[in-house]
C-alpha cells in the first residue's frame, strides 16, 4: 500500500510544472534598474563639466603673449636697438699712471746714530775666454817613435798540425803543401809496430830535409827522443817510407826545405 502512494506522489511531482514566474520577475526589475542608472548617470554628467585635458576633443593652439611690464636687467652700457655695426669705436681702458718718485724733505732734520750703508752691488763678472790650440797642419817627420813591428818573418817557424817548417813564412803561402806532407806521413806510419806498453800522449820528434823533386834528402834524425825505442823506430821508418812528397812550390826559392814532424801515441 505504500508503494503505491509513493509512486503517485512521484507522479504527481513529474506532472506538476517548475515555477517561471518569480525567476522572470526578478530579472526583469533587474534588467530595469541598470538602465535607469545609465540613464541617471548620463543626466547627472551633463550637469558636471571639467577640464581635462588631453581629452577625446580636437586639440587647438594656445596663445601667449610676453609680460610687457617685466624689471629690466642692470646693464653697464646703455642699450643698442640698432642691430647695424657702428663706425663709433669701444672705448680703450685707462692705462694705469707711473708710480711718482718718493720725495725727499730737504729740511727734515736727520737723525743722530748708526746708519746703513748702502750695499755694493756685485760687478758682473765677464766671461773668461777659452783660447783654442792653434791647428798646425804641417805633417810632423823624424817625431814619430818607432815601431816595434818585427821587419821580417825569416827564421820563424810555422807549425800546422804535427808539421813544422823553419822556412820563413812557408806555412802561410802554401799551405797545401804542408797539409800534403801531414797527409803522407799519416798514411805512412803503422802504429802497429808500437810497444804497447809505450804511455799514451808520447811524443817523438824527428827532422828531414825535402829536395827541390819532393824526395829525401840525407837520414832522417830524432831531434827529441819519446822514450820508447820502439816508437822511435816506428816514425823514423814512416818517413824514409814516403817516395815523394811531392815538388816543391815552383815560386819557393830555396832548393830544399827543412821539416820538423812528430808522431804521438
Amino acid at each position: 500500500m505504500s508503494e503505491l502512494l509513493e509512486g503517485d506522489e512521484r507522479l504527481e511531482g513529474e506532472l506538476t510544472g517548475e515555477p517561471v514566474f518569480a525567476p522572470a520577475t526578478g530579472s526583469i526589475v533587474l534588467h530595469v534598474a541598470l538602465a535607469g542608472s545609465i540613464v541617471l548617470y548620463g543626466i547627472l554628467g551633463g550637469f558636471f563639466h571639467s577640464n581635462i585635458w588631453g581629452g577625446s576633443a580636437a586639440g587647438g593652439a594656445i596663445r601667449v603673449n610676453l609680460v610687457s611690464s617685466a624689471l629690466p636687467l642692470p646693464s653697464d652700457q646703455p642699450p643698442n636697438d640698432n642691430v647695424l655695426a657702428t663706425d663709433k669705436p669701444s672705448q680703450a681702458p685707462v692705462l694705469p699712471l707711473p708710480k711718482a718718485a718718493p720725495t725727499v724733505d730737504e729740511k727734515a732734520i736727520p737723525v743722530l746714530g748708526k746708519q746703513e750703508k748702502p750695499k755694493a752691488k756685485p760687478a758682473p763678472q765677464k766671461p773668461t775666454k777659452v783660447t783654442q790650440p792653434k791647428m798646425d797642419n804641417r805633417a810632423q817627420y823624424g817625431e814619430q817613435a818607432s815601431s816595434s813591428m818585427p821587419r821580417a818573418v825569416q827564421g820563424q817557424a810555422t807549425t800546422t798540425g804535427p808539421t813544422s817548417v823553419s822556412e820563413g813564412d812557408f806555412g802561410s803561402k802554401f799551405p797545401w803543401y804542408v797539409d800534403g806532407i801531414n797527409r803522407k806521413m799519416s798514411l805512412s806510419w803503422d802504429k802497429a809496430g808500437v810497444n804497447p806498453l809505450t804511455p799514451k800522449g808520447a811524443r817523438v820528434y824527428v827532422i828531414f830535409t825535402i829536395q827541390k823533386n819532393g824526395t829525401l834528402s840525407g837520414n832522417v834524425q830524432i831531434d827529441q827522443a819519446s822514450g820508447s825505442p820502439s816508437l822511435n823506430d816506428s816514425c823514423t821508418r814512416a818517413v824514409q817510407r814516403v817516395d815523394t812528397f811531392g815538388n816543391l812550390p815552383g815560386s819557393y826559392n830555396s832548393s830544399t826545405l827543412k821539416v820538423s814532424y812528430y808522431c804521438e801515441y
